[in-house]
């Protein structure tokens, strides 16, 4: 089965998990998670199982080290 690496929705990207999951509830509670860190998911049914695609917005950048002179 090809998956596709990437899903673009209303022009937002969102990258597969890289798993496959038998049931939607799997995928659901996998999702749940996801969201819980941050995430915004799609679930997609892909033949005989479900894909997550993820995609979290960079709200801050956090540097190391001082600011460039």
């Amino acid at each position: 089965m090809a998956v596709d690496e990437a899903l673009w929705v209303d022009g937002d990207k969102y990258m597969w998990d890289g798993a496959t999951y038998a049931a939607h509830e799997e995928a659901g509670a996998k999702a749940a998670t996801y969201e819980s860190d941050g995430f915004e998911t799609q679930i997609v049914a892909s033949e005989s199982s479900f894909l997550i695609y993820t995609r979290r917005v960079v709200t801050e950048i956090v540097l190391d080290g001082g600011a460039p002179p």
